[in-house]
């Protein structure tokens, strides 16, 4: 781009004035939630949302349920494995020891 394109998009621009975002008209939101209850898509919609939540939280507990019993198996694991070493090692220092 050239610099007399810039300076002309530059100049045009500065001389526009500041412009607030365009506003919702009122009573926007009633009457789209009218039309919908109307056409019947309310309940529906209803329905949808009732059945996502109960998904997520059948997910939710399933996966808390499963991380709990993997976090108790592990940790039973881990306590046997190390006092599996604890005998172990006793029993070489008996052995090498005075």
């Amino acid at each position: 781009m050239k610099d007399v394109d810039l300076d002309r998009l530059l100049r045009a621009a500065s001389k526009e004035k500041d412009q607030t975002p365009a506003e919702m008209p009122l009573g926007f939101d009633t009457r789209v939630a009218a039309l919908s209850r109307r056409n019947g898509n309310g309940a529906a919609f209803g329905a949808l949302l009732r059945r996502v939540a109960l998904a997520a939280a059948t997910v939710i507990i399933l996966a808390t349920g499963g991380a709990w019993v993997e976090f108790n198996r592990n940790d039973d694991a881990s306590v046997a494995s190390g006092n599996e070493f604890a005998i172990a090692d006793s029993a070489i220092q008996d052995e090498v020891g005075p």
